[in-house]
């Protein structure tokens, strides 16, 4: 008991957006893909349909296996809580649902039989944000530089060049939200 008692909830956000994940996964698991289907994924859909717009937010919390799981919640869990930290709780979570709901709307009206899930568009803008958390201003930060090199020119030249099932749209979005979220939001 006295280990339970050491253990801290630290970053109420990010904890909380990895446990409805892993809850996400698992009724996933159970349901052989039924929930990933119906809530925790974002496709073009009736608009007449409310599950429709649910699922523009809903899907970053929808993964397609453990592996997919696993890679976005180790970045969440290593950059969100400083993110959480500098920028406030409030504030991330309003930043993860605009990335969701811009991601899933942009999705919806692009891609027409393209259905996307998962939290990699959240994770881009966490590893852009993240190199604004000690901006002075009036400069810029030689990290969101190289940080741009590696993972938004990879992204482009994935998207035009490898045909896979991820979301490069998606991861680009993420990185575009979290760059204007640190220059001109918050």
């Amino acid at each position: 008991m006295q280990i339970i008692n050491k253990l801290q909830y630290n970053s109420v956000v990010v904890l909380s957006f990895f446990l409805i994940s892993f809850l996400a996964f698992i009724l996933n698991f159970i349901t052989n893909g039924k929930t990933n289907k119906i809530l925790f994924s974002s496709y073009r859909s009736s608009l007449l349909n409310p599950l429709t717009y649910v699922r523009l937010i809903t899907h970053i919390f929808g993964h397609a296996n453990w592996q997919h799981f696993m890679n976005n919640f180790l970045y969440i869990l290593l950059i969100g809580p400083m993110i959480e930290e500098k920028y406030g709780s409030k504030n991330l979570i309003i930043m993860i649902l605009i990335t969701a709901a811009v991601t899933g709307i942009i999705n919806m009206i692009f891609s027409k039989n393209k259905m996307i899930l998962g939290a990699s568009g959240v994770v881009f803008m966490m590893i852009v944000l993240s190199s604004f958390v000690n901006i002075e201003t009036g400069k810029i930060p030689i990290t969101l530089i190289l940080i741009c090199v590696f993972y938004v020119v990879n992204e482009i030249v994935s998207g035009i060049f490898k045909k896979d099932n991820v979301s490069h749209l998606g991861h680009l979005i993420g990185a575009a939200l979290g760059f204007v979220f640190g220059f001109y939001v918050f």
